[in-house]
């Protein structure tokens, strides 16, 4: 089986401990108990993590900082069952206290959250929104777009799909690079590999990506700095 998210995952490996399960995403396979180690995950899961570490998370309020000036608030839009979000969130506050940002959060876990979160968020006069990842969300990526565009909030979010679809600004790992190089292990899996002996991936590049026609739209002038250290800028 090949399955996308951590939830899958660990749905999939309740179903059978023996079927090979080869993964997609999530952050963090060990202590989530998916394997027991990244270098010898042992049992039927191995395969791909979306997150090095949540660390990352800390960058998205730095790179909020950077482009947004005298930023204050954020708020983070969090899917409350995504079992990750404690750790991504700790990294997130720490490098927002650091900055002397109050970091909020808002809950989205059903469709129709999305409008009423943006009413609270512009109730807690956020400046920018952390979208954190999660499939979920990220099939809400279009309308969470939108309503942050038409509510003047700058976002950031973990994939390329987001400023695609109008955000601000993204950092993190190419998804269809993920998923390429989880083929590799279905073909060493259908060779005859065990896929517990099989190390799992953490990704080793990140992706900067800016859509500077939503910054028009928001008034903002993003810094040359960090133009020029961006991947791919959307025009």
């Amino acid at each position: 089986m090949v399955v996308g998210s951590a939830a899958a995952t660990l749905a999939a490996k309740k179903v059978t401990q023996t079927v090979p399960i080869v993964m997609v995403g999530g952050g963090d396979p060990v202590g989530s108990g998916l394997v027991a180690s990244l270098a010898r995950p042992g049992g039927n899961v191995t395969g791909v993590v979306f997150e090095a570490a949540p660390d990352v998370y800390g960058k998205y309020v730095e790179l909020l900082a950077e482009a947004v000036p005298r930023l204050s608030r954020i708020t983070g839009i969090v899917d409350p069952r995504d079992r990750y979000n404690t750790t991504h969130w700790g990294a997130a506050e720490l490098a927002a206290k650091r900055r002397g940002i109050v970091l909020q959060q808002v809950d989205v876990g059903h469709d129709e959250d999305v409008p009423k979160a943006f009413t609270r968020i512009t109730d807690q006069r956020a400046g920018a929104v952390i979208v954190f990842s999660g499939p979920f969300l990220y099939v809400l990526r279009t309308q969470i777009s939108d309503l942050a565009l038409k509510n003047g909030l700058p976002t950031i979010v973990g994939y390329r799909e987001g400023p695609d679809a109008g955000g601000l600004m993204s950092y993190g790992p190419n998804l269809s690079d993920l998923w390429r190089r989880a083929v590799t292990y279905v073909d060493r899996i259908l060779k005859g590999a065990n896929p517990g002996d099989l190390p799992i991936e953490q990704p080793t590049k990140f992706e900067l990506v800016i859509n500077l026609k939503t910054a028009k739209a928001l008034g903002l002038t993003i810094p040359t700095s960090l133009l020029q250290r961006a991947d791919q800028v959307i025009e």
